[in-house]
Parts: C-alpha cells; structure tokens; sequence
C-alpha cells in the first residue's frame, strides 16, 4: 500500500457533503433520532417497569447512555457504506471528483470525516434528549462528544473497509445482519455482559461498540475510573491502524 495522497481540497470535499446534508437534514436526522426513543420508551420505560435494577442503576438509566453510543455507530455506519456507495457507483460523484484536482485519498477520508460528523450529531442529539429527561448525572457528559469522534471515526473506517470490498449494495446486507446487530447486542447496550459465558465476555472485548459504551455510561453517570482511559486508548489504536486499509480498497475499486 502506498502513502495515503491527502490534500487540504479534502475540506473541499467535507464542506460539499455537509452543503448537501444541511438541504435535507430534517429527513436524515428523523430515522435515527425516533429509533433510540422508542428504544427509551418501550424498553427503558415499558420493560423497565418490570425489569430490577442494573448495576444498581434503574433500567431506563443504565439503558439511555447505551443508545447514545449504539446510535453513533448506527448513523456512521449507514452513511459510509449505503450512502458512500450511492454516491461512488449510482451517482458517479467519486469519478467526477476525481476529474479535478482532488485525488482519490481526499474523497475516501472526506467520506470518513463526514461519517465522523454524523456519529458526532446523532449521538450528541441523543445526549441532549437523555439530558431533558434527566438521565445525566455528571458534567463529564460534556467529554462524550470526543468519545463520538473517536468512536465514529473507527466505525466509518470499519464501515469504508467493507465497501470497498462488496460488488453490490445488496452485500450490506451481511454486514448489518453479521456485524452491526450482533454488536448492538452484545456490547453492553441493554445487559451486564458480566451475565454471559467467559468466552462471550472476551469477545466482546473486541468489539468497538463496547469500548465507546463504557465511555459514555461512565461519563453521562459520573462514574469516571483509570479503565475508561484504555477504553479511549483501544479505540484511538484501533482506528489509527486500520485507517490506510478503506483507502486501499476503496481506491482500487474506483481506480479499475
């Protein structure tokens, strides 16, 4: 793999997504907005009517900072796969980039960086809503948008890598049903993980949802402790290393 071909024209770039982003952000921001609240009211406040207290918290507490970090990684991971994928094979947007003096490497990272934003708006308007309810209980809360970025930025490579390697759209398929969802409920969303077999415990481990759960249930709850530091730590090692693997891939797949 040669050295990434980054320019300042990626900013060119993020600024024309984020240009089409603001002309229809009512829409973009309604799906992944909703979800999490029904996932408040029906499972925080329905189920947790009947569910005893975790970690000694109320349900519907130990619930809402995990749907802070699960909506993060949902909104990225949408973006840079269907929505980079629309725009690289249907609308031919990456060819005409590339026709100018922005390079490949600019397009793939802008599309990186945007996915970075989305996880940072749509986990932070989840915070707002956890805040007004008054699920926050520390001004550490205030730490959890650089969590987002982090946690974003990793999950928009993840999602970049695989589609860089699929020949359709309909190959998502696998990677939500396969990946996303398994993460979603196996990453301390909705459950101790202390619960599960040892095997289940160490898996989930490498999950990155896991890691960015733990930051953000520990900062929106005040509780603050030396581990959340190796939690940060994972995901910023994580992202640094597999970053030149999607603009690799997804290079190749432009450039045939």
């Amino acid at each position: 793999m040669r050295a990434p071909d980054v320019s300042p024209l990626v900013w060119q770039v993020l600024r024309r997504h984020l240009i089409v982003f603001s002309r229809n952000w009512k829409t973009n921001l309604s799906f992944n907005f909703f979800e999490p609240l029904l996932y408040i009211a029906a499972l925080g406040m329905g189920l947790g009517a009947y569910v005893q207290p975790m970690e000694g918290l109320p349900y519907l507490n130990y619930l809402a900072p995990g749907l802070v970090a699960s909506s993060a990684m949902f909104a990225t991971s949408y973006e840079c796969t269907y929505g980079t994928f629309v725009r690289m094979e249907y609308q031919k947007t990456f060819h005409a980039m590339v026709a100018t003096p922005v390079s490949m490497d600019d397009i793939i990272v802008a599309e990186i960086l945007f996915g970075t934003f989305k996880s940072i708006l749509y986990g932070s308007v989840i915070l707002a809503v956890i805040l007004a309810l008054g699920l926050v209980a520390s001004p550490w809360a205030l730490l959890v948008p650089p969590v987002l970025a982090v946690g974003g930025f990793l999950f928009a490579v993840l999602s970049m890598i695989w589609t860089g390697l699929v020949p359709n759209i309909e190959n998502f398929n696998y990677f939500f049903s396969l990946i996303m969802t398994p993460l979603f409920l196996f990453s301390g969303v909705f459950f101790p993980l202390s619960g599960l077999p040892q095997i289940m415990q160490k898996l989930a481990w490498a999950s990155p949802l896991y890691h960015v759960v733990n930051l953000v249930r520990g900062l929106v709850l005040g509780q603050v402790h030396p581990g959340l530091i190796w939690d940060f730590i994972w995901l910023a090692a994580l992202a640094i290393a597999l970053f030149p693997l999607p603009l690799y891939l997804v290079r190749r797949l432009v450039i045939k």
